[in-house]
């Protein structure tokens, strides 16, 4: 009894422990998942304007997505799909629902007449919009409970059905929208006059530059506070996204040489034949090996990565690194292993023969329902058109001509042309039509049948008789041993070991590894070469995940990589180090142009060139819109500096983009005005217009509260 009560007071102490640890558990992952403490939710991928994404609406969007895209997008390029789509949606709307704009009942039923007046199952007996079969057709497709109904070419129920109507109410709302905006645009007569004046108001000048390469970059000293000053002034430019910058260094699951060897050794062990003891019959059994095989089909299939291929080839078709030896060898002779791509192979010449290199047949086709490019007409099934093509064949045997029955063919193009076809065997035909043709002898005529359907093809002309041969080929995929593969594994785990107390770069070269860099931002997906790496984004953004900080990844059909994060940067101003390659050259001239303004001392272009060593130069016909200025480049400064000018009236110095210019001008042509500027208004309010949906959207979208999760909750 006294053990028994010692084991009570143990087992509450016990207890309060476990609760204890349970709470600190729960405690600490409270403290490690901030989500969990600030009330922020992981099932909320964005909220726009104080809507949110939901997650798992988002990520079945994504998944529809992908399905119609028939996998040529990235989860990761899908997902910015949805995401853009859906923040355009909510963005919108929010607009839409502060200026009261909806689609009442009445005009609901007018935009579905419009977009379903077509249909027969609304349509009376007279061919007219009927509004009572619409709406027996929504209350049927209600009443079906998730079930489709037919309409036209497609399947629809009520959920389809009602996401439609949507669809068709919120684009006529965005066409009402813009419609309004576009209302409210225009041009005036003045701006219409200004538009004619920047095309046809001209100006010549005599200027001259002193270019910012007359001082040399050592006599200019830019300080890191220069920098960042520069920086704040044109905070714009200089915002950038979180990035993290990783090296890292690969592993290859790539056949050793050893690898290779056997495999090599292998295929050549296959030519001889072998002993086997059979178990079930008690018996050594002689397994034929290549040099004895009898069915070279089926020994093949048995033992090589590619299937047999019984076709006669030319040298042309034959692999590059093989055509010359295997064309020269005599039946039975044998060519390797020799390396093709991904493959080690052994061949075997098993016949050679003479066969043209181009070939003219003539061909009735007889299609079939599914056959390729069969279009609706066609209503044969394939056993129907088997036999309409034996009777046609047939018909031509007992001596009907073959351009009688022409009219029999649905192949238009080459019945223009007597059915006749002229084709080399690189051609891109049917393989079986192709194989008619060359391998069976002028005049022969047969029924072949092809994706197409049944052709009747006869063999009129064969042209450049050339040698063929027919190969037996063994191929085995170059593929690391499991031992190689260990050793992959082995090799990359010492160097992940290694990296905890050394450094990345020494470790990388000492084992002649490439040390790669990359930089990411929050939601980037893709490695060079090695393709959508998401994982590793991930990692690299994690919050646990700091500078310093390395870890291994398996990649896909590749091997291993281990990365190392170097930097870490959020968003904000860039560093002045990665600022500096734009803000430099430019802090540069502005204190280029200064110290060229104060070597200034004269007044007339002759004679501060004179005084600069520099030439003088002229431009003609300057527009305000055209900012190009003759012998300088592109200086809109400088052109537009010149319009402000009377004339003969010379400027002060001016700050360009390739120097310091004071500009003379010399001749004011003014241009005839217009007694109506009534088609410039026209034009300019047009062009206006047009541009209305997408500056609108940017407008709304940079003012739109955009909170963005997406690499916290879906990427």
């Amino acid at each position: 009894m006294a053990v028994l009560n010692k084991i009570r007071q143990r087992s509450l102490v016990l207890i309060l422990v476990i609760a204890l640890a349970l709470f600190s558990f729960v405690i600490g992952d409270l403290f490690k998942n901030s989500d969990a403490l600030t009330g922020e939710s992981q099932d909320v991928v964005a909220t726009i304007n104080g809507t949110d994404i939901n997650r798992t609406e988002f990520q079945q969007k994504v998944k529809n997505y992908q399905d119609r895209a028939g996998g040529r997008q990235t989860s990761t390029q899908s997902m910015n799909a949805i995401y853009n789509q859906e923040v355009r949606k909510i963005v919108l709307q929010s607009e839409f629902e502060e200026l009261g704009l909806s689609v009442e009942k009445d005009e609901m039923r007018d935009l579905l007449k419009t977009s379903f007046s077509s249909y027969p199952e609304f349509q009376d007996a007279n061919g007219n919009f009927d509004v009572n079969r619409l709406n027996a057709f929504i209350a049927n497709l209600k009443d079906l409970n998730g079930d489709t109904a037919p309409l036209g070419n497609f399947l629809v129920n009520y959920e389809s059905w009602t996401n439609n109507e949507q669809t068709i109410a919120t684009n006529a709302i965005q066409q009402t929208y813009y419609n309004l905006i576009k209302a409210g645009l225009g041009t005036t007569v003045s701006e219409a006059e200004e538009d004619y004046y920047g095309d046809a108001k001209t100006v010549d000048i005599k200027y001259v530059q002193v270019p910012y390469t007359t001082i040399a970059d050592s006599l200019v000293e830019v300080s890191k506070s220069e920098i960042t000053a520069y920086m704040k002034k044109h905070e714009d430019t200089y915002k950038t996204e979180a990035t993290r910058e990783v090296v890292y260094v690969e592993f290859k699951e790539e056949a050793s040489k050893a690898d290779e060897d056997k495999i090599k050794a292998d295929l050549l062990a296959l030519k001889a034949d072998r002993t086997e003891y059979n178990e079930n019959s008690k018996n050594t059994e002689t397994i034929p090996g290549f040099d004895s095989a009898t069915d070279l089909e089926e020994f093949v299939n048995s033992n090589s990565d590619i299937k047999y291929n019984d076709a006669y080839l030319r040298a042309g078709q034959l692999p590059a690194v093989a055509k010359d030896t295997l064309m020269n060898l005599p039946v039975g002779g044998y060519y390797g292993p020799y390396k093709d791509g991904e493959y080690y192979k052994l061949s075997k010449v098993v016949d050679t023969k003479q066969l043209p290199d181009s070939v003219k047949v003539r061909h009735i086709l007889v299609p079939f329902v599914g056959g390729q490019r069969a279009d609706a007409s066609v209503t044969k099934t394939p056993a129907q058109a088997k036999a309409t093509a034996d009777s046609i064949y047939a018909e031509i045997k007992a001596g009907t001509k073959f351009l009688d029955l022409l009219e029999l063919s649905s192949d238009k193009v080459s019945n223009e042309k007597d059915g006749e076809i002229e084709f080399d065997y690189l051609a891109g035909m049917a393989p079986e039509f192709k194989a008619y043709a060359f391998d069976n002898k002028e005049g022969d005529i047969d029924v072949v049948q092809t994706s197409f359907g049944y052709h009747i093809i006869e063999i009129l002309e064969q042209k450049s008789f050339n040698k063929a041969i027919k190969v037996a080929t063994i191929a085995s995929k170059i593929e690391p041993s499991d031992q190689t593969l260990q050793d992959v594994f082995n090799v990359m785990s010492k160097f992940e070991i290694a990296a905890k107390d050394g450094d990345f770069n020494t470790l990388a070269k000492e084992r002649d590894l490439t040390v790669k860099p990359i930089t990411f931002k929050a939601l980037d997906e893709n490695i060079p070469g090695l393709g959508s790496q998401r994982e590793v984004v991930r990692w690299a953004f994690d919050e646990d995940t700091e500078a310093g900080d390395y870890k291994n990844f398996a990649i896909s059909n590749f091997g291993f990589i281990v990365a190392k994060v170097v930097e870490v940067r959020e968003a904000g101003l860039m560093s002045t180090e990665d600022a500096s390659i734009t803000a430099l050259p430019e802090i540069r001239k502005e204190k280029k142009a200064e110290l060229i303004r104060e070597k200034i001392t004269a007044t007339t272009v002759a004679d501060i060139a004179k005084n600069q060593g520099q030439n003088p130069k002229t431009a003609a016909a300057l527009t305000i819109k055209n900012t190009t200025l003759s012998g300088a480049g592109v200086e809109p400064k400088v052109v537009g500096a010149a319009f402000g000018l009377a004339e003969g009236e010379t400027s002060k110095p001016i700050d360009g983009e390739k120097g310091v210019y004071v500009v003379e001008v010399t001749k004011v042509n003014e241009p005839t005005k217009l007694e109506n500027y009534g088609a410039i208004a026209n034009r300019l309010s047009a062009e206006r217009r047009n541009t209305v949906q997408s500056k609108v959207y940017s407008a709304l979208e940079n003012a739109a509260e955009i909170e963005d999760n997406r690499a916290k909750t879906v990427y």
